[in-house]
């Protein structure tokens, strides 16, 4: 009887399990599932040619007509057209010239809901979508990690949307089809200035380090029948995109002082880049549409067109945004004024991804121009922003070569922060750049380091630099560098100090 219970009770365990799985796989398939496959095209045959090479010939002499100055700088963003090619397919493709051949492997597409009224934003988390010239997969790792609050999946909001689609197949043809980058297409609700925050910050997190992510605004601009009225309400507009004004862009959005029917899109872009460092936004292109057809007549619809590019004051993205900087000088300095005033640790708490990373750095002091202390940490062994704080006290109380900073001196006391790169171990001294790599000399337990603005300070050459190095800071010969049991690494690192901030 026993036996014949406890087989009873075993296979009650075994349905338990077997109805919890099945729920489970039910539920990922209401969630996941209906997105799995590839998604068909809204607007082929409408909004862009349905033949592949009628599609393929409009955008390839789009994008050899639109002739724009040289990118060089790391390109985060674009912010381009979204109605039918005959209308502004010529703007939109000045914005993708200026990423055409360019290597990214996410491109996230951010696009308004024209048809379907939700709250919130929509994230399309797997499958492919389709054009004409072949099919986009969806990078379902990177849609994952924005599924958080009210950013979930709607799968209504994709049903007829064609303000998303139409970037696609320009995608396509400006990154290459050996160009193998995946794409987040996201659909955005009704949304409040604090959601546009919250999914610039979500992006921001799942982005990280990454500089092989673009960024798409899908959105048109003036709406309405005065073709003057166009020009003037879009050049009003233009002006808060070129200050990279987020706020004050939506705020004259909801009191209807400018117009972009994809404009939370295009707030939560502007968002984003600033907080990744991004402070460069240039109008490509701009036109409506009654100069595109000609009909200047008073009460014919127009629609204003821009395309316009988001990329980095200094050319290239580095490790750290401008935000992110002030924020690590102001923690040295806190730090610093707190120990010497009790001779407590600051407590400090951090959500940044970036400064939360492991990573080597050096707070470097000077007074009245002269090194005043100087101490680091070449690996990092906990979150950057705590290495700061270590760093800092540790340069300002305990540098052998300097008695304790007093209270006194703080005020005239400069902070340079150096965050270092991973180390690199190198072979052939022919791979250091003086001035862009520190350098790490070690031989059984003696080591010794330059930062990489040493060899600027200092003007030495290359092999004084080195012999510098063996000497002054590792105890060796001169030329120890050369003997294959001597370990040489590289790093670069991004300097800042508070001189400049």
């Amino acid at each position: 009887m026993n036996f014949a219970m406890r087989r009873l009770q075993g296979f009650g365990i075994k349905m338990r399990r077997l109805a919890l799985s099945l729920f489970l796989g039910f539920y990922f398939f209401i969630s996941f599932g209906l997105a799995a496959e590839t998604k068909q095209p809204n607007v082929a045959g409408t909004f862009y040619p349905q033949d592949k090479g009628e599609l393929t010939g409009f955008i390839d002499d789009a994008l050899a007509r639109a002739k724009i100055s040289p990118q060089p700088g790391d390109i985060l963003g674009l912010i381009v057209p979204h109605a039918g090619y005959v209308f502004s397919g010529k703007v939109a493709a000045y914005g993708y010239k200026a990423i055409e051949g360019r290597d990214y492997k996410t491109v996230i597409v951010l696009a308004p809901s024209h048809y379907y009224a939700f709250k919130g934003v929509s994230v399309y988390p797997s499958g492919s979508f389709a054009t004409p010239l072949g099919d986009l997969e969806i990078d379902t790792e990177f849609a994952q990690k924005l599924m958080v609050s009210d950013i979930y999946f709607e799968p209504a909001a994709f049903e007829n949307e064609h303000s998303l689609e139409v970037q696609l197949p320009f995608l396509q043809r400006a990154l290459g089809q050996k160009n193998k980058f995946k794409i987040v297409p996201v659909i955005i609700g009704n949304c409040d200035f604090s959601a546009c925050q919250q999914l610039a910050s979500t992006l921001k997190k799942a982005i990280g380090r990454r500089k092989d992510v673009l960024v798409i605004a899908s959105t048109d601009m003036y709406h309405g029948y005065d073709y003057r009225e166009a020009e003037i309400i879009d050049n009003l507009t233009l002006s808060y995109l070129k200050k990279m004004d987020g706020r004050g862009l939506y705020e004259g959005l909801t009191q209807g002082r400018l117009q972009l029917c994809g404009g939370l899109g295009v707030v939560t872009t502007l968002l984003l880049a600033k907080d990744l460092g991004h402070d460069k936004l240039e109008v490509l292109k701009y036109t409506n549409s009654a100069v595109v057809t000609g009909k200047f007549s008073q009460g014919v619809w127009t629609v204003g067109y821009a395309s316009c590019v988001i990329d980095s004051q200094e050319g290239e993205r580095g490790m750290l945004s401008q935000v992110q900087r002030k924020k690590l000088l102001g923690i040295a300095r806190s730090s610093i004024e707190a120990y010497l005033k009790n001779g407590k640790k600051l407590q400090l708490t951090e959500d940044d991804a970036v400064l939360l990373e492991k990573r080597g750095a050096f707070v470097t002091l000077h007074e009245h121009g002269q090194l005043r202390g100087c101490i680091g940490n070449l690996i990092g062994s906990e979150p950057l922003y705590l290495t700061i704080r270590e760093m800092a006290v540790e340069a300002a109380t305990r540098d052998p070569r300097f008695n304790p900073i007093e209270p006194a001196e703080l005020d005239n006391i400069e902070i340079e922060i150096s965050v270092l790169s991973p180390m690199e171990k190198i072979t052939d001294p022919a791979k250091i750049k003086l001035g862009t790599h520190g350098v790490l000399i070690r031989r059984g337990f003696q080591s010794g380091v330059f930062l990489p603005q040493v060899a600027t300070e200092t003007g030495w050459s290359k092999e004084e630099f080195l012999a510098q190095l063996c000497t002054q800071k590792a105890g060796l010969s001169p030329d120890a560098y050369k003997d294959p049991g001597t370990e040489v690494y590289i790093f670069t690192a991004e300097v800042f100090s508070e001189k400049n901030h």
